[in-house]
């Protein structure tokens, strides 16, 4: 798979939270807390990183999964697995 740009999973990203949880695309920005800013429980993570994982072919553990804090903490994860 080729590496994604920063914009590419940002795009994927603000779909699959849309899909999962209903907040517009338009709403998820690198700089937005899942928990402040965008009210995502935990329950719902696991589900957006699951969706991540399988869009983006790379792993999340659940161990990290709860380092990422913020929408540019998942798109920095994800380029890292990446590259």
């Amino acid at each position: 798979m080729a590496v994604a740009t920063e914009q590419q999973i940002l795009d994927g990203l603000a779909e699959i939270i849309d899909d999962i949880v209903g907040i517009d695309k338009s709403e998820v920005t690198p700089e937005k807390n899942f928990i402040d800013d965008l009210d995502i429980d935990s329950l719902s993570m696991v589900e957006i990183a699951v969706a991540a994982q399988d869009q983006f072919g790379v792993e999340i553990p659940d161990d990290e999964l709860r380092n990422l804090k913020t929408v540019k903490d998942v798109i920095n994860f994800v380029q890292n697995l990446q590259s």
